[in-house]
C-alpha cells in the first residue's frame, strides 16, 4: 500500500519527536517506530527492517553520548551480547503471518506503554554483580524476540537490568544503547538473508530520525527529562496497540 505524499510528509515530521525521546533514555526507538508505520498503513514487509535501519542510527549516537559521558560498563553488556547477536540473527530470518505479526506487537507496544508512563526515582539499593549465566539466558531470549519482531531489546534490557539491581539508569541507557545496536545489525542481517527490502524512503527517514536522535542523546546524557513528551509518546504507542490489536 502506498503512503500519500500529505501521510508521508506528517510521518516524517513526528519521527525526529520519536527518536529525541527514545534516545533521550539510550533507546533506538524501534517500538514507536513500528507504531508509527502501523498508524500510517506501511507495508508489513518493509516494517521490521526500516525499524532495525532506524535503530542502527539511532541507538548508535545514543550510545555514543552516553559512552562520551562515562556511564558504559563493558562487564553489564559482553554476558547480554554474547547470546543475543546469534539469536537476533535467528529471529531475523523467521518469517511470521502477518497476522501473528500485528498482534505480537500489539502487545509488545503494551510492554513499551507500561516501561514508559510507569516509573518510580531510582531506587537507592546496592547494585549487585552480574549473573553472567542469567545474563546469558536473557540476553538469547531478548536477542531472538528483538530479531523476531523488529525492534532492538532496548525497552526489556533497561528493566531487566533495574529490576537486578545490575546498574543504575544512566548504565542501564548505555547498556542498552550498544546493545540495540548489536541486536539491530544481527536482526537486520538475518533478515535481508529472506530477500527483504527496505522502504523507499528509508535513507531519508534515517536523516531525519538520526538529528531527533543526536539531540536527545545530547540531553538524556546529560540529565535531561521532559514528561511531556513522554505522554504524548505513550498516546501514539496506544492508539497503535488498540489497532494492531482489534483490526
Amino acid at each position: 500500500m502506498d503512503i500519500a505524499n500529505g501521510q508521508l510528509i506528517l510521518f516524517l515530521v513526528i519521527l525526529p519527536v520519536l527518536s529525541f525521546l527514545y534516545a533521550s533514555v539510550g533507546h533506538g526507538g524501534a517500538s514507536g517506530y513500528l507504531a508509527l508505520m502501523a498508524l500510517f498503513n506501511f507495508p508489513n514487509e518493509t516494517m521490521k527492517q526500516t525499524a532495525l535501519l532506524l535503530n542502527l542510527f539511532v541507538a548508535g549516537v545514543s550510545f555514543y553520548h552516553f559512552f562520551k559521558a562515562g556511564h558504559f560498563r563493558k562487564d553489564l553488556f559482553i554476558p547480554f551480547a554474547l547470546a543475543s547477536i546469534p539469536a537476533a540473527f535467528l529471529g531475523g530470518m523467521t518469517q511470521l503471518d502477518p497476522l501473528i505479526y500485528k498482534k505480537i506487537l500489539g502487545v509488545l507496544l503494551v510492554f513499551a506503554i507500561a516501561r514508559m508512563l510507569w516509573k518510580k526515582s531510582e531506587s537507592k539499593a546496592p547494585l549487585h554483580s552480574v549473573n553472567l549465566i542469567q545474563a546469558f539466558v536473557l540476553g538469547g531470549i531478548v536477542g531472538f524476540f528483538s530479531g523476531l519482531i523488529g525492534i532492538g531489546g532496548g525497552i526489556i534490557l533497561t528493566p531487566i537490568i533495574l529490576l537486578l539491581h545490575w546498574g543504575n539508569m544512566k548504565e542501564a541507557a548505555a547498556v542498552s544503547a550498544l546493545f540495540i545496536w548489536v541486536n539491530s545489525a544481527s536482526g537486520l542481517a538475518g533478515q535481508f538473508t529472506t530477500g527483504v527490502e527496505l522502504y523507499p524512503f528509508a535513507g531519508l527517514m534515517v536523516l531525519i530520525a538520526v538529528l531527533g536522535g543526536l539531540a536527545g542523546s545530547y540531553l538524556g546524557s546529560k540529565k535531561w527529562n521532559n514528561r511531556v513528551l513522554e505522554y504524548a509518546l505513550s498516546i501514539v504507542l496506544i492508539t497503535a496497540s488498540v489497532k494492531l490489536l482489534l483490526f
